[in-house]
Parts: C-alpha cells; sequence; structure tokens
C-alpha cells in the first residue's frame, strides 16, 4: 500500500495537470467563469427559501437559507464526485493505456477538482457568516479541516466506485442520476436534521451523509465545535467506503483496461 501511494505522489505533476486541464476546459469560453460554481446553489437557495418555509417548521428564512446554502454545497460536491466519477476512467483512457500511472489518479483528478469548487463554496458562505452574525464562535472553524479532509476521501472513494461500477455497467452512469435523487430527499439538505420524527427521521438520520451535513453545519452556522461522537460517525463512513474504493482498485486495477 505505501508502494502504491508513493507511486500516486511520484506522478503529482500528471494528475495537477489534468486537474488544472479540467478546471481551464469547463470555464473557457464562460463569461462568469468560477461564478457559475458559485450562482447555483445561490440560486437554489433563494427557489428554496421562496417555497419549503411554508411547509417545514423554520423560525425565518434568516436561518432557514445559511442551512441549505451549506447543505447544497456539501450535495454538489457529492453529486459532482459520483456523477464525472462514472466517466473518469472512460475520459482517462487513452493516459490509462499510454501512461503506467496507478488508476487511482483519475478519481483523484475528479475528486480534486470537486474540492476547489466545495472550497470557494464554503469561502463564500463563511464570507456570509461573518457579515451576518460576526466574528463571534470563529474558533470553531477549526474543525472544519477534519472535516475537510474526511469529506475529501469520501468524494474519491465514491468516484473510484462509480469509475469501476460504470466500467463494468455502462447502465451505471443512468442509476446513478436516479439514486442521487433519490437520496437527495433523504438527506437533510432542505429541511434541519430534526425536522422529521418517527420512523423516517430515523432512517434520515441513519444516512452516512447526514453526519458529514452536521460536521459542516455546527461551526458554519451555530460556532460550534461538532460533537466527537458526530467525527467518529463519518470517520468510520468514509473508512468504510474507502476500504470498499481500495478493495475495488486492488482487484479490479490489472483488468479494467480491457473494459474500456
Amino acid at each position: 500500500m505505501s508502494r502504491y501511494v508513493a507511486a500516486i505522489w511520484k506522478c503529482r505533476y500528471f494528475w495537477l495537470s489534468l486537474v488544472r486541464m479540467d478546471l481551464r476546459t469547463r470555464y473557457r469560453r464562460s463569461v462568469l467563469g468560477l461564478g457559475w460554481s458559485l450562482l447555483n446553489p445561490i440560486l437554489m437557495t433563494a427557489v428554496m427559501c421562496v417555497v419549503f418555509p411554508r411547509f417545514l417548521p423554520i423560525a425565518s428564512v434568516g436561518e432557514y437559507a445559511p442551512m441549505v446554502l451549506v447543505g447544497l454545497c456539501f450535495w454538489n460536491f457529492i453529486t459532482s464526485s459520483t456523477k464525472l466519477g462514472t466517466q473518469c476512467l472512460f475520459q482517462g483512457e487513452r493516459y490509462i493505456r499510454q501512461y503506467p500511472a496507478p488508476i487511482a489518479i483519475y478519481p483523484l483528478r475528479i475528486a480534486l477538482g470537486s474540492s476547489f469548487h466545495f472550497s470557494v463554496a464554503l469561502l463564500v458562505v463563511v464570507l456570509l457568516r461573518l457579515s451576518v452574525i460576526g466574528f463571534s464562535g470563529m474558533s470553531s472553524f477549526v474543525s472544519l479541516v477534519p472535516t475537510f479532509l474526511l469529506i475529501f476521501v469520501l468524494g474519491w472513494s465514491l468516484a473510484v466506485l462509480a469509475g469501476f461500477l460504470t466500467a463494468y455497467f455502462p447502465d451505471m452512469e443512468h442509476l446513478t442520476d436516479v439514486g442521487l435523487q433519490i437520496l437527495f430527499y433523504g438527506t437533510p439538505i432542505i429541511y434541519p436534521t430534526d425536522a422529521i420524527q418517527g420512523k423516517l427521521g430515523w432512517l434520515i438520520r441513519l444516512n452516512p451523509l447526514t453526519t458529514f451535513i452536521e460536521l459542516l453545519r455546527a461551526p458554519l452556522l451555530r460556532g460550534e465545535f461538532p460533537d466527537a461522537s458526530l467525527y467518529g460517525a463519518a470517520a468510520i463512513s468514509a473508512a468504510a467506503i474507502a476500504g470498499m474504493a481500495v478493495m475495488t482498485l486492488t482487484r479490479f486495477e490489472k483488468k479494467i483496461i480491457f473494459q474500456l
């Protein structure tokens, strides 16, 4: 395993250049450029603030909007890592055939690009939070560092699994779209975690993504350090999915070229 990680690090200039190429290609002819990545969650938040406060137990739009914005920033990272991950191996096919690098760098390429947009979106959330609430509770922002690392591991793992599954089962790309749409409503993005009670509420709290969202909302919205149990649950979830990704790489890395 250490040799594999060392091999990934050895070709770091290659996969970093791929990430830069993806970013340049994405915004090459765009007027707003990176602004589109910020405009999407902001506009979605505005729409949610018009519709959902009528149906949910929400004190004010001022409290609801930041909560939704944080959730959407996280969700965009998850969907980007997963949906782009379905094509990461096909996208890198010509490099895979010509350049003997670890296959893990192609999902890494996706995770790094998604992390860049996620970081920029979170920066906007932080600036909005400071402009509204002020600097109280800023010390809790330190907790975002381990949270971000856990989320990055989750994104890379999802990209690995999505990439290999799609290579072997092409319909996975379409099934992923359907699955993400269902998961969106089963994750507390547009509603508070405690808004739904009973058996359905228990299922929502059992959703691993709920833990990651709470790790973000605690410091960003309430200026609090997340509970240690949240970190434990998030670490277990990230480790489990990462373990599946590593097992997939170990078993299928040398065979994947025949599926491309």
